[in-house]
């Protein structure tokens, strides 16, 4: 477990001065917090490896404790600021997500959305999306969760007579596509100890895994890869895993290539 404080920036030399005892005293409710948050874990039954208080960002500290510690798995919660916030002001979770070494989970969407009932993978065929499935399947056999693969072919940009159409993918891109997600269903059955069901669509694949999310009305938990392109650019350009973040209310794995 980590917890990362920042100290506030003053505006001037005044401030600062007079703003230097508050700040230890903060430093220190930092410090009872995550000892607080320790004992929960302990009393809840559950074993604490060791605790981390480090100062500093707190997207680039919990990632640099992940790469120190070679950890195969980050956790951790979102407040979940909406879509449009999240856009513009961007958040801790986010930052991880696309700084560290080894998949992240986001965790958000309010009291009982953990444990998942319910899991969506996201599936392009890619290896980043392989490993998702696995991770998200692992994860899910431990409460019994239902699956569904989705795979998302995007829509056909037509201009005709001045006039701009999305044609669907072709019904033969459809079943290929189909065929495809039941080997990889097969796979991942060996894991999750269930099949899972599989859906191909075409369209935005942002929003047909937000769709595939909030159906159903149970607690789902999004897997999705993330092939990354660096990070300042993979950031500014975006991806699907990206758009998921930030338009998925629930709990989310993001799983990067690896060595990225």
């Amino acid at each position: 477990m980590v917890h990362v404080w920042r100290r506030p920036m003053a505006v001037d030399y005044f401030l600062a001065r007079v703003a230097e005892r508050s700040y230890a005293y903060e430093r220190e409710n930092a410090k009872r917090l995550l000892e607080d948050q320790t004992e929960k874990i302990k009393v809840s039954g559950g074993t604490l490896t060791k605790s981390h208080f480090r100062e500093g960002r707190p997207a680039e500290e919990i990632v640099r404790l992940a790469e120190e510690l070679s950890v195969g798995l980050v956790v951790i919660g979102s407040r979940g600021l909406g879509p449009v916030k999240r856009l513009v002001t961007g958040s801790v979770s986010e930052g991880v997500v696309h700084l560290a070494p080894c998949p992240t989970l986001v965790v958000r969407g309010g009291e009982g959305i953990w444990p998942t009932s319910r899991l969506i993978v996201g599936d392009d065929a890619s290896e980043e999306a392989r490993r998702a499935g696995e991770l998200a399947a692992g994860i899910g056999k431990l409460f019994d969760a239902r699956a569904l693969l989705v795979r998302v072919y995007p829509q056909v940009t037509v201009f005709k007579a001045r006039r701009v159409s999305h044609v669907q993918a072709s019904r033969e891109l459809l079943k290929k596509g189909e065929r495809s997600l039941e080997k990889r269903a097969a796979e991942l059955e060996s894991i999750l100890g269930t099949r899972p069901e599989v859906w191909v669509a075409s369209g935005d694949a942002t929003a047909v895994l937000q769709e595939a999310s909030e159906a159903g009305g149970e607690p789902a938990l999004v897997a999705v890869g993330s092939r990354g392109l660096g990070d300042v650019q993979h950031f500014a350009l975006g991806s699907v895993s990206t758009g998921v973040l930030r338009a998925v209310s629930g709990p989310v794995l993001i799983v990067p290539s690896p060595g990225s």
